[in-house]
């Protein structure tokens, strides 16, 4: 309609905003709309002590005024209103969800653990999974799925399979202790990933311990390997979230014009730690990713040479670690070959995990400049006297998982986590 005939709500945005401050009458709480506009309590222009109001608080209590009477409060019952649009929606309490699904999904064959923090798929064929998975979620919390490699072509994922496929390309190679990254022949890599000997040694003689940082990743690792990034797709745990077509994959739905985060796949490989002589470094530090990640580890390589641990000595050590009783049974298990260590945290505890470590920083005489951000910049291995430290002074605690071969890991987007 025309702007003489609609002035109270202004036809165009340039009639809303100069119309919008006029309504509203300075200082007053009674401006006849549902929610008090927010004033700057900047630089005083007035005795109230008050400026203007802020322009987008102007424009959003403009919009509730045309929609809600003033003289009739808004009456919303979130809690009503969630139960009638969505059935069956968990309760808050971590306790009662488990002793609901335990009735409700009784087909399905699965587990708690980390303290009832990590849901545990243990039948990875079973086509009603994504059901209990989807309660889980709502919750954020990860979830495990096991033996994803009984539906994969096992040869193609061997370390001798992809040296002698993609041997002569060259990569980005990091050494995780001091972070130097180099751009060398990814055959070096390959020929030293089960064979200490023929790994590289740094300037003391210790063997370096070497990661091939996201390669290939996203086209590329399409472009690259077409028959392995067919045999990844159709052995995705719960295709329906997983899957890029899934039907509750959110990122398949997005409009083209949408800038998305680098959604993968990629291959993360990287040497064990058990043949250096510090255990207490990681491959990958802690950090935070931007979207949901499933990370399947599909290849586990048992180093021989000089200064390894047995196998003995890996379960031993991987046995001192906070675990959950169903994770010191799978260890026991002959069947199970355990690869990676992971420690992950919630989203909620980012805040004080930073200041921990800012604190711990100073501590080392670490320079801690202010805008520095030890979880961002990824510096920081979190190791055991830490993680306690951090349980003791923080009440963070630590949820520590094994991924056994096959295992896929499956976390909400802004949950830490280190490897």
């Amino acid at each position: 309609p025309p702007a003489s005939q609609n002035n109270e709500q202004g036809s165009t945005l340039r009639d809303l905003l100069t119309t919008t401050a006029g309504k509203l009458r300075l200082g007053s709480t009674d401006a006849g709309i549902a929610f008090a506009p927010v004033y700057s309590t900047g630089t005083a222009s007035g005795k109230s002590g008050r400026t203007m109001p802020n322009l987008l608080d102007d424009i959003i209590a403009s919009v509730v005024e045309n929609k809600i009477p003033p003289n009739r409060a808004p009456k919303i019952n979130v809690k009503s209103e969630t139960k009638s649009e969505i059935k069956d929606e968990p309760k808050d309490d971590k306790n009662c969800i488990q002793d609901d699904c335990s009735k409700r999904y009784s087909d399905i064959q699965y587990s708690w653990i980390c303290d009832k923090h990590v849901l545990w798929l243990r039948d990875h064929k079973n086509s009603n999974n994504w059901k209990l998975f989807k309660e889980c979620w709502k919750q954020g919390r990860p979830v495990l799925v096991s033996g994803m490699h009984k539906k994969m072509n096992f040869s193609l994922w061997k370390a001798e399979s992809i040296s002698l496929d993609f041997g002569n390309q060259q990569a980005d190679i990091l050494n995780c202790k001091d972070s130097i990254i180099s751009n060398t022949n990814v055959k070096e890599f390959w020929d030293g990933f089960e064979d200490v000997s023929k790994r590289q040694k740094v300037k003391n003689g210790e063997t370096a311990l070497l990661k091939l940082k996201d390669w290939p990743s996203g086209e590329d690792f399409k472009a690259m390997m077409p028959a392995r990034y067919e045999d990844l797709l159709k052995s995705l745990p719960l295709p329906e979230y997983c899957s890029p077509e899934g039907k509750l994959n959110l990122a398949s739905h997005l409009p083209g014009f949408f800038v998305r985060p680098d959604l993968g796949p990629r291959l993360c490989s990287a040497y064990g730690v058990a043949a250096t002589k510090d255990h207490d470094i990681g491959t990958t530090n802690l950090h935070i990713e931007v979207s949901d990640v499933v990370n399947i580890l599909v290849y586990v390589g048992i180093a021989k040479g000089n200064g390894v641990l047995s196998k003995s000595g890996v379960l031993k050590k991987l046995e001192e670690e906070d675990l959950d009783d169903l994770l010191r049974k799978r260890l026991k298990d002959s069947s199970e070959l355990p690869g990676a260590l992971w420690h992950i945290y919630a989203g909620k505890d980012a805040d004080k995990i930073r200041e921990f470590l800012q604190k711990i920083a100073k501590e080392q005489g670490l320079e801690v400049l202010p805008e520095h951000d030890p979880i961002r910049d990824q510096s920081w291995y979190v190791n055991k006297k830490l993680r306690q430290r951090l349980f003791e002074e923080y009440g963070v605690k630590t949820c520590t998982v094994i991924q056994f071969l096959g295992d896929a890991i499956i976390l909400p987007a802004g949950a830490l986590h280190q490897v």
